[in-house]
């Protein structure tokens, strides 16, 4: 069976727990306070048949960028987000992108799924979780 195409651009349209997960982090409070203010898309360019994918998340205040092979294990440059960097798979679970990022904090990762025309991603690090959920571009 083959696999979905995230491809697409989709805007925040829903967030929750996300200044409990920063806190996990080690994130200060001022900046957490900040992050959860803002509205972040996500520009996905998606390549099914080589498994490529670019995962760009835009903010006004802040960019990170992702580029990775599904299942291939790379080296991630978390400076932008926490300062950190860590060991990252991203891999299929049936039709959901599980990313598993080995480093100073355990259980850290995130999944992404597609419904319809929304985009969910559920962010972990420890025991805690953040949902965000986007909505695709027309």
């Amino acid at each position: 069976m083959s696999k979905p195409n995230y491809s697409g651009t989709f805007h925040m349209v829903e967030q929750d727990n996300m200044d409990s997960y920063l806190g996990a982090l080690d994130i200060n409070f001022a900046l957490r306070k900040i992050v959860c203010l803002l509205k972040p898309s996500k520009e996905i360019k998606h390549d099914p048949a080589t498994g490529a994918m670019t995962i760009r998340t835009l903010t006004t205040f802040k960019n990170f960028n992702m580029d990775f092979i599904i299942g291939t294990e790379f080296t991630e440059d978390l400076g932008p987000v926490d300062g950190r960097t860590c060991q990252t798979t991203v891999s299929w679970e049936g039709d959901k992108l599980i990313c598993v990022q080995r480093g100073e904090k355990e259980g850290r990762g995130w999944t992404h799924w597609l419904e319809g025309d929304k985009l969910h991603l559920e962010m972990r690090v420890q025991d805690v979780i953040a949902k965000q959920v986007f909505k695709k571009a027309d």
